[in-house]
């Protein structure tokens, strides 16, 4: 893997520890001469992931909004900033330059482009490893959803499989590391409906 794009909040949150695994991340990322691709960003966990890879030499890109820009949100000290027009041109440009994802704690935006990955990988779009870093338990409710989504036969337990979990960030990189895309796709047999 030559870039991972990390999807995280613009805020820090609650816990101390959400900041200090955002910059532990950025920094290993760096140490494994690995580029990172995020938000833009210098707020949150955005700036602190950043920071990580920057204070340890390493290169990092962000991709974001021209409306963002005008907010003073832009983070001044990265390799490479582009700027696009919209949200989901930012996530498309995510997309097009990473080799896999890593999702930090966040909300509704984290999310929305951590599904948005994960539904691309269902349908065969991409065969790319996609990842959370489940700080302090922070996404231990979601992936109790994931199961129960499975077990009510409403995602297929292949598909479940392909998001990689981990509290620790080297076995989480040896995860993604090592996967291997699902090879069957997702469809609809309409026999069944």
């Amino acid at each position: 893997m030559k870039r991972i794009t990390v999807f995280c909040a613009s805020s820090f949150g609650t816990e101390k520890i959400y900041e200090e695994q955002a910059r532990a991340l950025g920094k290993t990322l760096a140490e494994q001469n690995i580029e990172l691709v995020y938000g833009g960003a210098n707020v949150g966990l955005m700036g602190a992931v950043a920071d990580g890879a920057l204070h340890a030499s390493g290169k990092v890109i962000g991709v974001l909004p021209n409306f963002l820009r005008s907010k003073e949100i832009a983070h001044l000290g990265l390799t490479e900033l582009i700027l696009v027009e919209s949200m989901h041109e930012r996530k498309t440009k995510m997309n097009d330059l990473c080799d896999g994802v890593i999702a930090l704690p966040g909300g509704f935006g984290t999310l929305e482009e951590l599904f948005e990955m994960l539904t691309w990988a269902q349908l065969g779009l991409h065969k790319k490893p996609i990842a959370i870093l489940n700080v302090n338990g922070f996404y231990d409710a979601l992936i109790t959803l994931l199961q129960t989504m499975t077990e009510k036969g409403l995602l297929k337990e292949v598909n479940r499989e392909m998001l990689l979990v981990s509290d620790n960030i080297d076995d989480l990189l040896d995860q993604m590391k090592n996967y291997v895309a699902p090879t069957v796709g997702k469809w609809i047999d309409k026999k069944k409906l």
